[in-house]
């Protein structure tokens, strides 16, 4: 009896290792990022290990933007809806009070953009930067959020970008079509002023990492702080810096094996870098095994099959 169980269980490792192995061929790694000021739209890299990202189609863009004052297309980010099609949402412009969506089923091949009034009705609102979209398979609809200033609207920080007057807080809407939205409201209100936050569900928990904008003293890192629900309540009560002694911003996360990475833009340094954990709890510095290709900047990273990929690559060399 000793040695059948023994055998079942080195069949039952052998199979799952299989399993394991099999999954990992059939996933790619994107990065959807903008270059230099984002006036040239949406740029893909890939990677099939984590570490090793290179650019898709020479570098060139995939969808030029066509909405905002400025008509940029800052920190794209995407994700996936149930049934199968991709969302994107960024920044359209330094000041606008409006942010950019488009949607599209193959990441090829683009809607419409069009523009997502969510902060219009606040007459004084200085910007919308760096939106997020997630979504929520609880209540099978997509959050939306962002950072934002409103003068005089905030607590204050010490010493803030007083010659930007910028003090930010992130607000956030929900829809479950992306042609009616809630209205708009507060997400996280801690005490310094946050931009750059984006979720990551792990267990039953959600995790929002967020940067620390404060100047001065300056922060300028990433925190972390969990709640239950993807819409939250999260704590202001956030983790101490995970990342290191640096300015960084535009944190994206990534389940790659038994890691939980999460890269973000050395913007000072003109350089990505990353942190890796096994519990979420303790952070491992691999800035030094990443490598990105020269001049990406913020962006969102996500995982597709192996042969959205190859349909991506089919539709580029055509």
């Amino acid at each position: 009896m000793t040695t059948f169980s023994n055998r079942l269980f080195l069949f039952l490792s052998i199979l799952f290792l299989h399993i394991q192995y099999s999954n990992a061929q059939n996933e790619i790694y994107l990065f959807s990022y903008f270059v230099d000021n984002g006036q040239d739209g949406l740029h893909f890299a890939y990677s099939q290990d984590g570490l090793t990202w290179q650019k898709l189609n020479d570098g060139k863009s995939f969808l030029q933007p066509t909405i905002g004052k400025d008509k940029l297309m800052r920190d794209p980010c995407i994700t996936q809806g149930a049934d199968g099609t991709y969302h994107m949402v960024w920044t359209s412009g330094w000041n606008d009070q409006i942010i950019g969506y488009a949607s599209s089923k193959d990441l090829m091949h683009w809607s419409e953009q069009k523009a997502i009034p969510v902060m219009e009705h606040e007459p004084t609102a200085k910007n919308s930067w760096a939106p997020e979209v997630f979504y929520d398979k609880k209540t099978k609809q997509f959050l939306i959020f962002w950072a934002t200033t409103i003068p005089g609207r905030h607590s204050d920080i010490a010493d803030s970008e007083n010659e930007k007057g910028l003090n930010h807080r992130i607000y956030y809407v929900t829809t479950k079509d992306f042609k009616t939205f809630s209205k708009t409201e507060m997400f996280f209100n801690p005490d310094f002023s946050a931009i750059d936050a984006t979720i990551f569900q792990k267990g039953k928990w959600y995790y929002m990492f967020v940067k620390n904008e404060n100047p001065n003293p300056p922060q300028k890192n990433i925190r972390i702080t969990r709640s239950r629900n993807a819409a939250g309540p999260y704590p202001v009560e956030v983790s101490g810096p995970i990342t290191g002694k640096y300015w960084a911003e535009g944190p994206s996360p990534l389940q790659v094996g038994e890691y939980t990475y999460l890269y973000f833009d050395k913007y000072t340094q003109h350089a990505y870098g990353a942190v890796r954990s096994t519990d979420m709890e303790n952070w491992e510095d691999v800035s030094d095994k990443v490598r990105f290709p020269e001049g990406v900047r913020h962006g969102t990273m996500f995982t597709v099959t192996k042969s959205t990929f190859d349909q991506m690559n089919a539709s580029i060399t055509k």
